[in-house]
């Protein structure tokens, strides 16, 4: 089965759920209508039995470059921060019950980066590059990314990502802990689906229970979700993210 909407393909192979951002042309950035089509299609995987596992991919040698910003902007018109779709899908990511599993070719910018954060297993090509440049546009880190992230890769890491605003190559993010295997890109969406496949041979209710264990306090996850989108919505009516805005969209176009 295949089913396209808003420039996310889900298809189903065997028992594993494939995401694919296919919106190659404006590098993969979601818009409002893609968070949305994410946000059924997990739901929808995870209250299917068939369903063992879900993937995320990229398409045009890029994984996802963050938010389309200027969907985005029209979204948070009226003080609304991060939207509903956006906030819907973040807030989702801590809940999915199956594992998650994402094959990174290319950039990983923003919340192409912070979703990995929620994935299980992350494998990236040569290629990948991984960014968070919140800072940069005079916000805040989302996704609990500030909870997660140095948990994963330790504050100094972290902070380099997140606030200094460094890109971390393929093997850079592989030493700190964001990825499990740096591949080939010819290889990389056939090791994305054999880890799959593998987890899908595992007794479920003792894979979910495993996971469940493995992650932790939910709570603890979604309440710095929510801490962030405040400061996020606060930050986003500042003069400094109106005026980095304003500078990063008047590059876009010259």
């Amino acid at each position: 089965m295949q089913r396209i909407a808003h420039k996310v393909v889900g298809i189903s192979v065997g028992r594993i759920q494939i995401l694919r951002f296919n919106r190659p042309e404006k590098k993969n950035a979601l818009t409002a209508a893609m968070y949305a089509s994410l946000v059924d299609a997990l739901m929808s995987g995870d209250s299917e039995s068939e369903v063992a596992a879900h993937v995320v991919l990229g398409s045009g040698g890029v994984f996802c470059a963050g938010n389309d910003i200027r969907d985005f902007l029209a979204t948070a018109e009226g003080n609304a921060g991060l939207g509903e779709d956006v906030l819907r899908f973040i807030r989702l990511l801590p809940l999915i019950a199956k594992p998650l599993i994402a094959g990174v070719d290319g950039l990983a910018i923003g919340i192409g980066t912070t979703l990995l954060l929620h994935c299980d297993l992350v494998y990236a090509s040569p290629r990948a590059q991984f960014s968070t440049p919140f800072l940069n546009l005079g916000l805040v880190p989302e996704a609990a990314s500030s909870l997660l992230m140095p948990a994963r890769m330790g504050y100094a890491r972290a902070f380099e990502m997140l606030v200094l605003g460094n890109t971390f190559s393929a093997g850079h993010a592989r030493e700190a802990g964001l990825v499990n295997a740096v591949v080939p890109s010819v290889e990389l969406e056939a090791a994305v689906m054999e880890a799959a496949q593998r987890l899908a041979a595992k007794p479920p209710e003792a894979l979910t229970a495993a996971r469940r264990l493995m992650r932790g306090d939910v709570a603890a996850i979604l309440a710095r979700i929510d801490e962030e989108a405040e400061a996020f919505k606060d930050r986003l009516a500042s003069p400094e993210a109106r005026a980095a805005f304003a500078t990063f969209l008047s590059k876009s176009t010259s």
